[in-house]
């Protein structure tokens, strides 16, 4: 058993492409390296998965049709399912975020976010409430529909937040602590066909920045807290426009990630298979990408800052790896560290 003062890694993966499901690591904290404990295949293909505040309990998506959610007890070195396995009302549930004493997830094949109660146990109750998205976007192969592809709550609170591929667009919802109710309070429209995928929060908690997927850019906005209001700002390549343009090797990012003191960002670039560094102005405002370094493997689908803002972790999906970054404190510019061996890699999430 791992003591509470270890860190601890939970990596998601699709079990479809062989992944081994949920796999649990042991962190050196001195040396970012990862040692692998054991995994769980209790749901088909964890892409993605959420720790409750203070490590009680690990959540995680099950990217099938229809889609699934489960709940884990970390008691163990491997996690273990904590109460049933809940449909989510949707298919190929692909992010998740706990909100308002909820677990959310945004179902990308059918357009929609799910909230499911959180349990006195930690464990889930069948799904509350079902939020459909509308609309579609100029790319006929992929914008057809709505295609909801992350959802989280944003540092307030206040809201829940979901980020549609499909739409170009982000939605503003509530969320009823008592009833699971989800409601829209606002749409924000990205340009069309950036094609959004993941955002995050600035550590001020007045800016977002909107990874396109469709498009390598980044999208820079005001955020709201008061009123739930996302305003865009100005766009930002995550590439050089040389590589951005070069057909032969399409790119799709996939992950943005924001140091804790605000000063870069990170996003994960597939195709290109590298980290892109951004700096920010002291404003938070103004986004400039300085350098890009490989990933350590092929096909980033997730990155991940630990806690301490030393170390970023890559989830090379194809060459089922997850790779680890020292971040260098002055330019952020991060050097690979090693890696380990984990087959269809997805996520990693940090306790």
């Amino acid at each position: 058993m791992i003591g509470n003062s270890a860190g601890r890694a939970f990596i998601g993966s699709f079990t479809s492409a062989g992944g081994h499901g949920i796999t649990a690591a042991a962190v050196d904290r001195d040396t970012g390296a990862l040692t692998v404990l054991g995994s769980t295949d209790a749901v088909p293909d964890p892409s993605f998965l959420a720790v409750a505040p203070g490590g009680t309990a690990l959540y995680a998506v099950g990217e099938s049709a229809p889609g699934v959610a489960a709940a884990f007890a970390l008691d163990g070195e491997v996690p273990a399912l904590l109460g049933p396995v809940r449909a989510v009302d949707g298919d190929a549930p692909t992010h998740l975020a706990l909100a308002a004493n909820h677990l959310v997830t945004a179902n990308y094949t059918s357009g929609g976010v799910t909230a499911l109660p959180v349990l006195a146990d930690g464990s889930l109750g069948a799904a509350a409430s079902v939020l459909q998205h509308r609309g579609s976007g100029p790319d006929t192969g992929r914008q057809e529909t709505p295609h909801a592809h992350q959802v989280l709550a944003d540092p307030s609170g206040n809201w829940v937040v979901s980020v549609d591929l499909g739409t170009d667009s982000v939605r503003v919802c509530a969320l009823d602590p008592a009833t699971g109710a989800l409601r829209l309070h606002g749409e924000t429209a990205l340009r069309p066909g950036t094609g959004p995928r993941h955002l995050a929060f600035h550590p001020s908690g007045a800016l977002a920045y909107v990874l396109g997927e469709l498009e390598p850019t980044l999208t820079v906005c005001r955020w709201d807290a008061v009123t739930g209001r996302l305003d865009v700002l100005g766009e930002t390549p995550v590439l050089p426009e040389h590589e951005a343009a070069d057909d032969a090797a399409r790119t799709y990012p996939s992950e943005v990630v924001v140091a804790h003191d605000g000063r870069f960002v990170w996003t994960a670039n597939r195709g290109h298979d590298s980290i892109s560094v951004l700096t920010l102005d002291e404003s938070g405002e103004k986004a400039a990408l300085v350098a890009t370094v490989g990933c350590g493997g092929h096909w980033p689908r997730d990155l991940t800052l630990d806690p301490s803002g030393q170390w970023l972790y890559a989830a090379n999906e194809r060459s089922g790896n997850v790779s680890w970054f020292a971040v260098d404190a002055e330019t952020g510019v991060p050097q690979h560290a090693g890696s380990v061996e984990v087959p269809a890699a997805s996520c990693v999430v940090l306790v």
